[in-house]
């Protein structure tokens, strides 16, 4: 069951989620480090003040990834990290960690994977408008041109944003994340339209400036339909639902990379959303679609749908009981055969997995190792129905396994484990999960083990 010979196994993180260090050497506040001062924001009151203090531990952290044999290392930077107060004066401080942390990945074996931005946004340029100003896309491509003028040397693999479905849908309209606001719709859309104009201008930065050949792509939400059965008519409707906008909220695939890939905002969506669409100035569109590389999706789940009688589409609904990791998704392993497969049909784009994971009631068992057999049958049933899309033709170039470590995970705090590396948090302690020497297994076999039950 080997995977390609070339295929990229890796795991990641993000910037707020593990490093801490959320005053030193100069960083500035990110609209996260504020959120979770709001009282009831965020579980417990948790903060990433110190997270898994990744900030100081990188070398150790990057030795494990070694360890594992990880082959990449999705990370992301944080922007306040870099530039304070968002534009302006660079902190030399913070550029110098990930320099020292890029080498660090380098020297244990790991190729770095960067995401501009996964949702650690300076405060600053929030008070100024955040997303909601048509500037945002002109700050976001001067920081991009700070970190790649520093780290392309080194750096071959960019991702510019994280899942833009999230951080405008519940950081702009729901507000359970940060910034916490709960806008108009036709705001959600300006500044979902700003956020696609800043993706559109970080990729000219990074082909105009990187001083290696740059392979660029984003990490979107892949929000995934599977047909109930394998009828032509069921994955139709499954094909259909996934590329569909049906209501006014961001949680769909085409509003945001139809633009990115297409040129094209969905003519559903510019139908349904009319009376709220932003003033898009010529030369926009063009702007958003630039060239890539390759597909990122970040896939966990999948909601089962087949087809209606009239041609239209139905969600089936889950059956009582049904399998579910400890943040309540449901486990469906076909999400990663069929979501590959749609992404792949429509966008023509190898496919990444940008994110695919669970979260699982982990502790440390009176052995003094951490047993998650539940998360090793889960990533094998998924990273199996992978490689069966794959074999169906679709093109894929790596699988990035969320997350290397126990981290801060957003609202819910430090109350979900998704890492493969046990963290204590009161004293830093790492601890590799049996997952995580299953996962050794995986890479150094290059998938062959998942052939065995």
């Amino acid at each position: 069951m080997s995977f390609p010979g070339d295929f990229v196994w890796g795991a990641a993180a993000a910037s707020y989620q593990i490093e801490g260090g959320a005053y030193d050497d100069g960083k500035g506040l990110s609209t996260w480090d504020v959120m979770c001062r709001q009282p009831g924001k965020v579980w417990e009151g948790n903060t990433g003040d110190v997270a898994c203090d990744h900030y100081h531990r990188y070398q150790e952290d990057a030795r494990l990834m070694g360890e594992i044999g990880l082959k990449a290392y999705r990370l992301s930077i944080s922007w306040p990290r870099v530039i304070p107060e968002g534009v302006g004066a660079v902190n030399e401080k913070g550029l110098a960690f990930y320099d020292r942390l890029i080498d660090a990945l380098l020297e244990n074996g790991v190729q770095p994977w960067v995401t501009l931005f996964h949702w650690d946004y300076p405060y600053a340029l929030y008070c100024r408008g955040g997303w909601l100003n048509r500037d945002s896309s002109d700050w976001f491509a001067e920081y991009t041109r700070v970190v790649v003028d520093k780290l392309s040397d080194r750096v071959k693999h960019w991702m510019t944003l994280n899942e833009p479905q999230v951080f405008i849908g519940l950081g702009h309209q729901s507000g359970q994340h940060a910034p916490g606001l709960q806008l108009g719709f036709a705001d959600v859309l300006l500044a979902a339209h700003n956020a696609l104009l800043a993706h559109g201008k970080a990729v000219q930065v990074i082909r105009a400036r990187t001083k290696t050949g740059p392979t660029i792509g984003a990490a979107p939400v892949g929000i995934t339909a599977i047909p109930a059965t394998e009828s032509p008519d069921d994955i139709e409707a499954a094909r259909t639902r996934m590329f569909s906008v049906w209501n006014k909220s961001c949680w769909n695939n085409t509003w945001f990379t139809d633009p990115m890939v297409l040129g094209r905002y969905p003519d559903d969506g510019t139908k349904l959303f009319e009376n709220e669409m932003p003033y898009i100035p010529d030369g926009d569109m063009k702007t958003i679609c630039q060239p890539l590389d390759f597909y990122g999706a970040n896939i966990y789940t999948a909601r089962t749908v087949r087809s209606t009688d009239d041609g239209g589409t139905k969600s089936v609904k889950d059956p009582d009981g049904p399998p579910l990791t400890t943040i309540e998704w449901v486990v469906t392993p076909k999400a990663l055969y069929w979501g590959p497969r749609f992404l792949y049909e429509r966008y023509q784009l190898p496919i990444v997995i940008t994110e695919n994971g669970m979260a699982n009631c982990d502790w440390i068992h009176r052995d003094g190792k951490v047993h998650d057999p539940q998360r090793i049958d889960f990533l094998a049933r998924y990273l199996s129905e992978f490689k069966r899309a794959i074999d169906d033709g679709v093109v894929a170039k790596g699988y990035f396994l969320w997350s290397i470590m126990d981290n801060f995970e957003w609202n819910q705090g430090y109350k979900q484990r998704f890492g493969i590396i046990y963290v204590d948090y009161a004293t830093g302690e790492r601890i590799l999960k049996d997952s995580a020497y299953w996962y050794k297994e995986v890479i150094a076999s290059n998938g062959a083990i998942l052939d065995k039950p």
